[in-house]
């Protein structure tokens, strides 16, 4: 007895629809590359995107590459001074005719992390950790403003 496959739907996440101003072997792969609001001093430094190997302009956003049809390794990190590589994260994808390929990533919250790369939506690694460091620091510190009033 044959199955039959559920149709194809050009909106699932790793395919978006066809773009007919495309040509058939003209193909893509789109890097929206984010940090989160805390970490703000991530701006001083431009991300590193690489395409099989090959450094490709990136900057804080989205960037657009075009590639040959096939299979291709995509990786990310952000360059810093305390260590080289920031939050790297590698992924491998297959890109297919006509369609632009879209991928997030998203800077780790801190810094000994790996960071997230894949199909959108990305969640920013360590944001709860990061979150619960910044809610005891900012329970020490009413705590010591209380002490110092009442001690005063």
């Amino acid at each position: 007895m044959a199955t039959i496959a559920p149709p194809y739907r050009p909106s699932s996440p790793g395919f978006p629809p066809v773009d007919s101003s495309r040509r058939d072997d003209d193909s893509a792969i789109a890097v929206t590359l984010r940090h989160a609001p805390l970490a703000f001093l991530l701006r001083l430094y431009a991300p590193v995107l690489e395409i099989d190997g090959q450094g490709v302009p990136a900057y804080w956003g989205r960037v657009v590459q075009s590639v040959a049809l096939g299979e291709h390794h995509v990786h990310v990190h952000v360059p810093s001074l305390p260590r080289s590589r920031l939050g790297a994260a590698d992924t491998t994808v297959l890109v297919v005719p006509g369609r632009t390929l879209e991928l997030e990533y998203r800077a780790p919250m801190l810094s000994f992390l790996r960071g997230a790369l894949g199909v959108p939506p990305q969640r920013y690694p360590g944001a709860v950790a990061a979150l619960t460091l910044l809610l005891a620091a900012a329970t020490l510190a009413i705590c010591a403003c209380i002490g110092l009033f009442v001690n005063g």
